[in-house]
């Protein structure tokens, strides 16, 4: 391999703290359970901290734990303001930002503005209230289309599969209007022309700032606008969980106004960050959502779509980099989260998707911009594709009349010690089965060998917080033999990844690390290193 030159050098300690750290997104229904009743809590967070200081992340990303009946996993908040007593109370979230803080971990949460629950008061006053009430103007309602308004207002799908439209009971018991979710019946869109969402939005912003708080992830940053007159779409895809940038449910030019506004809130605590979940794939039109004046950071999701194929992975690099480089924003990267199939599993699974897994751990991490990790890649965790239909729990599953078995499979509860289920995650019976092959893969396990995949991950995050040869946000790509990709980071580090069928010379360097042996100089199949 040969190498094109380096571009300018850069401190790697240039920029807000969140610009270039590994966020670690803790579910918390299967990170750590600390009373027995198979569910993870915050407790359990707290008394696993020790843990995410050892693995060295910069930052936590806590999905929701607000009060929520759960007919999303949480993402149903009934009260934005309280915690769910599944996951215990507010002192003790304020016990684990108290800690998190001390072990220099900085902690941010989920917040859901596009929806609420149907359990929130205002939805329950809502529907009691009548048409054309001001507690009506909070939500999207609509009379229907059709004799007797008996069919929906459009014919837009919801996410999870059938109409994006219930239609209510009037007070009086008559048929009534529709009110629009673009998720679950139980997830009622607000409106976000209604000043009141605003207001009462931007109180849930300051009251969890308040508590210390560092940032949010804020969910579905993309979604909150909708377009005038909500118009049919042209064509209805009925494909659950699909994104579509024609989309008239999505990303319209509205919802830039509500994030300008929303960033003058954060803008008020300094060091705090606002992470938004953007599936838009027009590098122009998702650009728009990290300027200067709106999110910090966008989630962009091409490395965790992209195939282990060399030139598709360039590509997907070159696009997420692409993205932001005109608007001055900072790259993101992710490989799973809570609603995308696990790595190991996407890459091939077994053997093979592990080490491709390690590999692509090593190209993420050497990436400019910040990295985050879902609870238990860190461990090579396989998704669990044969849960017994009986625990299933996604709203996919019923939505689809059980064609599509939904997101349960990576949120199986983390092995933590032992040699059986439920593995140290809960004294009680997990909320979703654990394999027993997982035994293998369980914290303690993992710790005891230098080459596990949590070492790996251990090590190479110390080495991209210490090393100078991370600085900077540029790269430069090598040439390299086919089904092969290398990069050069302007501060100096070097990144081979071998995704071809045979192994690979070494590009010139000192070895910092690598995905798996060395043969001599060669670079195995499936696998990646880094050199300076």
């Amino acid at each position: 391999m040969t190498a094109s030159s380096p571009g300018e050098q850069a401190s790697p300690s240039d920029g807000p703290w969140w610009r270039s750290a590994v966020f670690y997104q803790v579910y918390p229904r299967s990170f750590a359970d600390s009373t027995g009743d198979g569910v993870g809590d915050l407790a359990g967070l707290r008394d696993r901290l020790g843990y995410l200081e050892l693995l060295g992340v910069d930052a936590l990303w806590i999905c929701p734990v607000m009060r929520s009946p759960m007919a999303d996993g949480g993402y149903d908040v009934s009260d934005p303001r309280a915690i769910d007593p599944m996951f215990g109370d507010l002192t003790v979230l304020d016990e684990v930002i108290a800690e998190a803080h001390d072990r220099q971990i900085k902690v941010t949460m989920d917040l859901v503005p596009n929806h609420t629950s149907d359990r929130h008061p205002w939805f329950t006053a809502a529907v009691a209230a009548g048409p054309d009430s001001s507690e009506r103007a909070r939500y999207i309602f609509r009379d229907g289309r059709g004799p007797d308004g008996a069919e929906p207002p459009n014919n837009w799908p919801s996410v999870f599969g059938g109409p994006a439209w219930t239609r209510v009971t009037e007070p009086d018991g008559t048929p009534g209007q529709w009110y629009l979710h673009i998720f679950a019946p139980e997830q009622p869109d607000l409106n976000w022309d209604n000043p009141e969402v605003v207001a009462d939005f931007e109180q849930t912003m300051r009251f969890w700032l308040d508590r210390g708080i560092d940032g949010f992830r804020i969910d579905v940053a993309h979604g909150m606008a909708k377009p005038p007159g909500l118009p049919d779409m042209d064509t209805v895809d009925t494909r659950m969980l699909v994104h579509d940038d024609d989309d008239p449910r999505f990303n319209n030019p509205g919802v830039h106004d509500i994030h300008r506004r929303l960033r003058k809130i954060i803008d008020e605590y300094p060091g705090a960050v606002s992470i938004g979940e953007v599936w838009v794939a027009d590098n122009v039109r998702f650009g728009e959502y990290v300027r200067p004046d709106e999110l910090h950071l966008a989630f962009n999701f091409q490395l965790a779509e992209t195939p282990f194929d060399a030139t598709k992975i360039r590509a997907a690099v070159d696009n997420s980099l692409g993205a932001v480089s005109a608007v001055g924003a900072s790259a993101t990267w992710t490989l799973s989260n809570h609603d995308v199939e696990r790595e190991v599993t996407r890459y091939g699974g077994g053997s093979v998707g592990v080490d491709r897994a390690r590999a692509m751990l090593l190209l993420e991490l050497a990436l400019p911009g910040a990295v985050f990790v879902y609870n238990g890649s860190e461990l090579g965790l396989p998704n669990v594709d044969d849960l017994p239909d009986e625990v299933l729990q996604d709203p996919a599953w019923e939505r689809s009349g059980h064609t599509e078995r939904g997101r349960d499979g990576c949120r199986v509860p983390l092995p933590w010690e032992g040699d059986r289920p439920p593995f140290g995650f809960t004294t009680g019976r997990s909320w979703l089965p654990i394999p027993p092959q997982w035994a293998d893969l369980t914290v303690e396990a993992q710790l005891e060998r230098i080459d596990s995949t949590l070492s790996l991950y251990r090590s190479a995050i110390e080495m991209r917080a210490l090393r100078p040869e991370f600085a900077g946000d540029e790269l430069d790509w090598y040439g390299s033999p086919a089904g092969c990709l290398a990069f050069r980071r302007s501060g100096g580090l070097v990144c081979a990844l071998n995704a071809s069928d045979e192994p690979i010379p070494l590009p010139p360097g000192e070895v910092l690390l690598s995905s798996a042996p060395l043969d001599g100089n060669r670079l195995p199949v499936n696998a990646a290193a880094w050199l300076v």
